[in-house]
């Protein structure tokens, strides 16, 4: 990743935080936007909360190119249908959809200009799969992985590359209620094929994969890493 400008939008946690140790460490130049500068991590850090500013406002410090766009923030809303209010959905759409394209929008004009950078977005298994209680972050995540399609279609001919990762159940801030004593930590182990529950480094070197010139054939996919979660039974 030498020589490389990668922008991760929401690097101070999870995933995200993940993949800024991974890339740091592989010596790509690195930029970051969201509400707190990552710690340990050397960065141009714009500061951007996704759902009070623009990020063509926020995003003041990009380089005149960019090789690499990866939009981390996301929900979990997990609750019955008749519990979910219009305002759910929307505080959902706005993070994960709206969020995403407006990242990528500030940053347009300096990917295009790389003539080969890679975007990665992050659905879920529950986009793929039937599961109660996710109908308003499977609409959400479902719209991420028509964005991904969508720009992937559009973008091919500027040689950008645009993919989404899905994870099932990870070990992040985001869901620590998931994961809050033993016997739910247990029980998500066995809901996948391979029998544990995800942590932010196996989401991350995917994500961190997609960035590479070694996936510069991969485009306009939507990629499972999930523990098989989503394709065994």
């Amino acid at each position: 990743m030498e020589g490389k400008n990668i922008i991760i939008i929401g690097a101070s946690s999870g995933i995200g935080y993940a993949l800024a140790q991974q890339l740091q460490a592989q010596g790509a130049t690195l930029f970051t936007a969201g509400r707190t500068q990552p710690a340990g991590i050397q960065s141009t850090h714009m500061v951007w909360d996704v759902t009070q500013t623009p990020a063509a406002d926020a995003f003041t410090q990009l380089p005149d190119m960019l090789h690499g766009l990866v939009y981390c923030p996301g929900s979990i809303t997990l609750k019955p249908f008749h519990r979910l209010t219009p305002d759910d959905y929307r505080r959902d759409f706005e993070i994960n959809v709206i969020g995403a394209a407006s990242a990528i929008h500030a940053a347009y004009a300096a990917i295009k200009k790389s003539k080969s950078a890679s975007i990665v977005l992050f659905s879920t298994v529950a986009a793929k799969l039937g599961m109660g209680m996710h109908s308003s972050v499977s609409v959400a995540k479902s719209a991420v992985e028509g964005l991904a399609k969508s720009l992937a279609a559009e973008l091919a001919p500027f040689n950008v590359r645009v993919n989404a990762v899905a994870p099932s159940l990870t070990d992040t801030p985001l869901a620590d209620f998931l994961l809050a004593d033993d016997a739910k930590r247990e029980a998500a182990n066995k809901r996948h094929p391979l029998n544990r529950y995800g942590t932010p480094q196996d989401i991350a070197g995917m994500a961190a994969y997609l960035l590479t010139d070694q996936a510069s054939w991969i485009t306009g996919q939507v990629i499972g890493v999930d523990g098989g979660m989503g394709s065994l039974k």
